[in-house]
């Protein structure tokens, strides 16, 4: 469950433009699909559905303000991934670890 959950979020974030949807979200604050597409190569609707991928993945929110989507990034859903990789990362070194013992023994 948890590297399922673990594993959408890698997903949405191995394309290079949700990362930098992501980056523009950092500071905390709600932006709208205008804000977020300023400078970017692509159309708003382009913009909305790599937000849409990231909101699936429950890395962002979205929150309707008039005729407006507002996102903001849920810094949780990156912790909990964060924490899956260091946890994943103790176990190989303690797999290399008893590798290096048994061949040195």
């Amino acid at each position: 469950p948890e590297a399922i959950k673990s594993a959408s979020v890698f997903a949405a974030l191995g394309d290079p433009t949700r990362l930098e949807l992501i980056a523009r979200l950092n500071d905390g604050k709600q932006h709208s699909i205008t804000q977020l597409a300023d400078g970017l190569e692509l159309t708003r609707q382009g913009v909305t559905k790599h937000l849409q991928v990231l909101k699936r993945a429950g890395v962002v929110t979205c929150k309707r303000i008039g005729r407006e989507s507002r996102f903001a990034i849920k810094p949780e859903s990156i912790t909990d991934a964060s924490d899956y990789l260091t946890r994943a990362s103790a176990q190989w070194d303690e797999a290399i670890d008893r590798l290096r013992a048994s061949v040195e023994s």
